[in-house]
């Protein structure tokens, strides 16, 4: 098999890469979906995505990769064995897992299945991992999502919500954690998803080809390269994986101590509101993808350019004749309205001060 593509020997397509980057850091945030005509680098930046990712700590023998630092999500067999021994399970290292979802798979080769006719025989319980499975603290994806049977994609979509996967049937139930980075892509001139799907997808980005000729040709030549000898190219782009790598994982460990203020959240509620968003969810999601970008950043506080940042993925697939159809709106142009909107919104302290000191004279009067 050939060295995988470098992340970071794609040319341009900087939105899609960072909004992969960000559900790498933080896989709560709940995956993206890749809109583009055909030939654009979305199955490349998937899989170079996957190589790319830091190796995880596993608990040793678990056919599901469980976190040997969580043990709250363990799966049923972990658990079991934790309390028949009563001692720290064994861990191991691997390979950030990728898994690729054929289009024509059904539920219970994404979920699992249970053997009933053992359970009831011979009163043994017996799991048959399925895709979610595999794919736990890895990647999934899922190329022409939108062929998908609906079904599967509300289950996978629940899943990735959910982080655990529980299978029942027939009174009997296994659960194991199902945490991933979800990426789907899609050409819109095949079909699109139902607009309930579509806004299960955390972030979306659309991409088209590039147009400048000198990136044109930078593209041809990478690829004769790497096709030529893949082993060597990669070894030449290994430095940039390694920073690249080196980067997120820090950013792993550092996305849960990034605070947010009252300001940050009014900043956010008032850009979703002003664009009419349907539901809360883009909300979540701005303030999760606006964390994992300051903690990217090297950073413990985010600021309004993280909120436009991650506006700018957050919004695009879940507003309706808005600026971002007309004339999408830059990075930059939703800072400024970020900043004008909790200008208007939020109070200064002189404000507060003043608001203080007539509640206090207020006070005063009535005693």
């Amino acid at each position: 098999m050939p060295a995988i593509f470098p992340f970071t020997a794609i040319v341009g397509q900087e939105r899609m890469k960072r909004a992969l980057i960000l559900n790498a850091v933080d896989t709560r945030i709940g995956g993206v979906l890749i809109r583009g005509e055909r030939g654009t680098a979305k199955s490349t930046a998937a899989r170079a995505l996957a190589a790319l990712l830091p190796k995880v700590q596993v608990v040793q023998d678990c056919r599901f990769g469980c976190d040997p630092d969580h043990p709250a999500a363990w799966c049923t067999e972990c658990k079991e064995r934790y309390s028949t021994t009563a001692k720290k399970l064994p861990t191991a290292e691997r390979a950030t897992p990728f898994v690729n979802l054929p289009v024509s798979a059904t539920e219970d080769r994404v979920v699992g299945t249970l053997d009933i006719e053992k359970a009831i025989q011979k009163g043994e319980r017996h799991f048959e991992p399925g895709v979610l499975a595999g794919a736990n603290r890895g990647l999934l994806y899922i190329d022409e999502v939108n062929l998908l049977d609906d079904h599967v994609v509300d289950v996978l979509l629940d899943s990735a919500a959910m982080g655990v996967n529980t299978v029942e049937r027939e009174g009997i139930s296994f659960a194991h954690p199902a945490r991933f980075i979800l990426v789907g892509t899609m050409n819109p001139e095949e079909g699109d998803l139902r607009p309930q799907l579509l806004d299960r997808f955390a972030l979306s980005v659309e991409i088209v080809g590039i147009r400048e000729p000198r990136e044109r040709v930078m593209i041809m030549e990478r690829n004769l390269s790497y096709e030529k000898d893949a082993d060597t190219f990669r070894s030449i782009w290994l430095p940039k994986e390694q920073e690249l790598s080196a980067k997120i994982a820090r950013a792993r460990q550092l996305v849960d101590q990034v605070t947010h203020t009252s300001r940050d959240l009014l900043s956010i509620a008032a850009l979703t509101a002003s664009l009419n968003v349907d539901g809360h969810r883009a909300d979540l999601v701005i303030l999760k993808a606006a964390r994992a970008e300051a903690a990217f950043e090297g950073r413990t506080k985010i600021t309004d350019h993280d909120i436009a940042l991650a506006a700018e993925l957050a919004l695009p697939h879940r507003i309706k004749r808005t600026p971002f159809q007309q004339a999408e709106l830059t990075t930059e142009q939703l800072q400024e309205r970020i900043e004008q909107l909790a200008g208007q919104s939020v109070p200064s302290e002189s404000d507060e001060e003043s608001e203080s000191k007539q509640d206090g004279e207020s006070e005063e009067k009535k005693t």
